[in-house]
C-alpha cells in the first residue's frame, strides 16, 4: 500500500502556508445517545450507575482544578509581564536624562504607571510592552556611555531574561488550554459533565498580526 502522505512526490504549496489560531470558543454539547447511555447503566443495576454517579463527580472536581490551573498559568504571564513594565519604568528616565528619548517611550512608561495589570489583556499589554522596548534599547545602543551604565546594562539583561521566562510560560499555559480542550471531549464521563455545565473549548496565546509582521523582517 502507497503512503497517503509522501513528502517526496505529494502536491506541495510552494507560496506555504501561514496559520491562525481561531478566535473561536466550542461549546460541548452531548445527545440523546448519551441519555440512553446512563439510563441503561441503571436499568442494568443499581452498582453501574452508583459507580458512574461517582465518576461523574469525580470528573467535575477535575476539571474545577484543571480550571484553577489555567489560572495560575495565565497568573504566571502577568508576573513577568509586571516585571517588566517595571524595569522599564526603572531604565526610561535614566535614558531619557541622557538623551532626548522618544515621546512616546516615556507616555507608555506613564500608561503602566497605573499598579496592576488590565485582567484578560495580556496580549495587548504584552504588545504595548515589546513596541516601547523596541524603540527604547536601539537608541541606548547608538550610545555606548549609556550601554556601560551599570543600571541599563543590568535591565537589557533582565529584559532578555524575562522575555524568555513569558515565552516558556506562554508555552505552559498553550499546555493546560491544550489538556482542557482535550478532555472536553473525552466521552462518556468527562463529555457528558462539560455538556451539563456548559463548558466551552479555551482559546490559547496567539501572536498579534504585527508580531508575525516582525518575526518576517531582517534583524541581522
Amino acid at each position: 500500500m502507497a503512503n497517503e502522505l509522501d513528502e517526496l512526490t505529494g502536491n506541495i504549496n510552494a507560496q506555504g502556508r501561514d496559520v491562525n489560531v481561531i478566535e473561536r470558543q466550542l461549546p460541548v454539547q452531548v445527545g440523546f445517545g448519551s441519555t440512553l447511555f446512563e439510563i441503561m447503566l441503571w436499568l442494568c443495576g443499581i452498582l453501574p450507575g452508583v459507580i458512574f454517579l461517582f465518576m461523574k463527580i469525580s470528573a467535575a472536581n477535575y476539571f474545577r482544578q484543571l480550571q484553577q490551573k489555567i489560572q495560575a498559568d495565565a497568573s504566571q504571564i502577568d508576573n513577568f509581564l509586571e516585571q517588566r513594565v517595571q524595569i522599564l519604568q526603572n531604565v526610561a528616565p535614566l535614558v531619557a536624562k541622557a538623551i532626548d528619548l522618544d515621546k512616546d517611550v516615556m507616555k507608555s512608561v506613564a500608561a503602566f504607571r497605573g499598579g496592576r495589570l488590565p485582567e484578560g489583556e495580556r496580549n495587548a499589554v504584552s504588545q504595548q510592552i515589546d513596541a516601547s522596548f523596541a524603540r527604547l534599547f536601539p537608541q541606548v545602543e547608538a550610545y555606548p556611555d549609556l550601554k556601560a551604565h551599570a543600571a541599563i546594562a543590568d535591565a537589557m539583561q533582565q529584559n532578555s531574561y524575562l522575555q524568555k521566562e513569558i515565552t516558556a510560560a506562554r508555552a505552559l499555559y498553550n499546555d493546560t488550554v491544550n489538556q482542557w480542550n482535550h478532555d472536553l471531549f473525552a466521552w462518556p464521563t468527562r463529555m457528558i459533565v462539560a455538556a451539563r455545565a456548559g463548558y466551552t473549548t479555551r482559546i490559547p496565546f496567539t501572536a498579534s498580526a504585527e508580531t508575525k509582521a516582525k518575526a518576517r523582517g531582517t534583524f541581522f
